[in-house]
């Protein structure tokens, strides 16, 4: 009988990796960090209390203002079962796809210059002045008496749009903390996805004006939520704030003091040191574009916004023609899945950052999509059909927001997140392309190659996010033992 201890021969009959030692050898010489909440000057209470005001002055107003954009860009398949493919004759072959597409035309090549012009005007002007400058054409689409007129319409709106998502995601980046993002992209983008849900019904009413003035019912849905977009815009611009290492030199409306200012950008430089922004350089911005991860990041957006486009410009379309619902209730029909779809968002941002993960909560989230799709294409009932619409949704709008604090958390510095929102969100516009493209006339009632595309885009968001994993656990064991740099700082590492 052996003499030694059952634990001794566990360990020599186990596997000779010892990289576990090797790992916690080399958080042994990491120099100490403080808390990302231990502050010189104020409580974690008064912490807290001071970001929810931030929450008021920037998440609601920028919220705000991407719900009707988004309501602005998609309300063109309420219009169409309203009335305007009849009166315009949009049925024949690809005219309403084709006016769908344009608008992506602009939208992705105005993009890249958007995040610089934000930093240089400043978000309340640029903003709030696109908002009101896209909100005067959607007046103008509820005159137009040729589907042609559309087109031109459509690309104004893209030129005009172009730059409003990106400066957003961009300034929400600079003022919080990594694990603070999650929860704060996501209630930005909630209110939009309520937008989107309740823009049906706001349809119905709207249409109710039909013959008012002599007008169709679909050019009162342009006219009035045109005229919305010009409240909001003004709203927006009072209420806006700048970014946080200028936001000292404005009033504001007495936001925030010097002292609270300065635990903001003390507390965003014990996070990943970047909160002063650097000179302009337009060779270091675009040299942004050499880090290969950056691209594999706008390709996970661009799959999920192909899915969000998709279903967002023919579900009132689908639910009359796959489903066979009458005009009323495709109209109203919309907003349920886009409710289960908030549900999940706020539960995956809300699990995100607690536990600091991404990645793994977005491949996992892409699974109601791979359930989702195939029901939609091919469920025999239509009941069935509809709850694959619903994980369809929370697949692609809860990842959404989880893909931007993904990015988000993974880079450095002002002009690098500058291009990183550049590129994201002009994959995103690609995206927006190709989701106006799947769901084609000929395909219908099914439309089974669209429902191919969403299954393919929802595996290459899986197999992004696994390369990515690896990567990343890879590099942050380097960096642990003092082998790597991470983007610049010796204390960043990446977030799985």
């Amino acid at each position: 009988m052996s003499s030694k201890k059952p634990e001794v021969q566990k360990l020599e009959n186990a596997s000779p990796d010892v990289s576990h030692i090797e790992e916690a050898e080399a958080q042994e010489k990491r120099p100490p960090q403080e808390a990302l909440d231990d502050d010189p000057v104020y409580s974690y209470a008064e912490q807290r209390k001071i970001i929810h005001r931030i929450d008021k002055r920037l998440i609601i107003p920028t919220g705000v203002m991407y719900c009707i954009s988004l309501m602005d860009r998609s309300n063109l398949p309420n219009a169409a079962i309203a009335g305007m493919n009849t009166e315009l004759e949009m049925n024949v072959g690809f005219r309403y796809s084709t006016v769908a597409l344009v608008f992506f035309i602009t939208y992705t090549i105005f993009q890249p210059p958007a995040t610089v012009l934000v930093r240089k005007l400043g978000p309340r002007p640029f903003l709030a002045g696109l908002c009101f400058a896209w909100g005067a054409v959607m007046i103008g689409f509820g005159f137009v008496n040729d589907w042609v007129t559309l087109i031109p319409l459509r690309l104004l709106l893209g030129l005009f749009e172009a730059g409003f998502f990106p400066g957003c995601v961009y300034i929400i980046s600079t003022w919080y903390s990594r694990f603070d993002m999650q929860k704060r992209y996501a209630c930005f983008y909630l209110i939009g996805i309520i937008a989107s849900g309740c823009s049906g019904i706001l349809a119905y009413g709207l249409m109710q004006m039909h013959g008012l003035a002599g007008y169709w019912g679909w050019r009162w849905i342009f006219i009035i939520e045109g005229i919305m977009t010009c409240i909001v815009a003004i709203i927006g611009y009072i209420f806006l704030i700048d970014f946080p290492d200028r936001v000292m030199k404005k009033p504001h409306w007495g936001f925030l003091n010097e002292d609270e200012v300065a635990f903001i950008l003390r507390r965003i430089d014990k996070d990943r040191s970047d909160a002063t922004a650097e000179k302009w350089n337009f060779k270091k911005w675009a040299a942004s574009g050499a880090d290969w991860k950056v691209w594999s990041f706008a390709m996970i957006f661009f799959c999920l916004t192909t899915i969000a486009y998709a279903i967002g410009y023919f579900l009132p379309i689908i639910l009359q023609e796959n489903m066979g619902f009458n005009v009323a209730e495709a109209q109203c029909l919309t907003a349920p899945p886009y409710a289960a779809a908030g549900i999940s968002m706020l539960a995956l941002a809300w699990a995100g950052d607690k536990y600091r993960i991404r990645g793994p909560l977005l491949a996992g989230n892409c699974i109601f999509g791979l359930i989702g799709m195939p029901l939609l294409g091919f469920a025999e009932q239509a009941a069935v059909r509809f709850f694959g619409i619903f994980l369809i949704c929370m697949s692609v709008h809860g990842s959404i927001p989880c893909a931007m604090a993904y990015q988000a958390n993974n880079i450095r510095g002002h002009w690098k997140r500058a291009f990183c929102s550049a590129t994201l969100v002009g994959f995103g516009g690609i995206g927006g392309v190709a989701g106006s493209l799947i769901f084609r006339t000929q395909d219908r009632p099914h439309y089974r190659p669209g429902v191919y595309a969403g299954i393919a885009c929802n595996l290459l968001v899986v197999i992004l996010i696994g390369v990515n994993t690896v990567y990343f656990r890879r590099e942050n064991r380097k960096a642990d033992r003092g082998e790597k740099v991470l983007e610049g700082d010796p204390n960043f590492r990446y977030t799985i």
